[in-house]
């Protein structure tokens, strides 16, 4: 029986050619290849996603649901990242 299964898939033009430059590079054999490696890629990706939910997600959503006056609205944390950018760019600036 038969691992593979050929597919046509169809790409933006600027995916296509950072395909075709991976495969020139040397760093892949074939189109394939590069397309697996990124499947693979975004399988851990999601898989690291998952891991961070089922942990530090849901132990975040339960404190803000046991103390929700101890987090910040979506404005204010906004606020505070645009002062703390501001000081940082003045301080690089300086």
């Amino acid at each position: 029986m038969r691992s593979t299964r050929p597919m046509t898939i169809t790409l933006p033009e600027a995916m296509a050619r950072a395909v075709k430059a991976r495969v020139a590079s040397g760093a892949y054999a074939s189109d394939s290849e590069v397309i697996r490696e990124g499947l693979r890629a975004l399988g851990a990706q999601e898989q690291a996603v998952e891991r961070w939910l089922a942990s530090e997600g849901v132990a975040r959503f339960d404190a803000h649901v046991a103390a929700p006056d101890a987090t910040l609205s979506a404005d204010d944390a906004h606020g505070r990242l645009r002062a703390h950018m501001a000081k940082r760019l003045n301080k690089d600036m300086a």
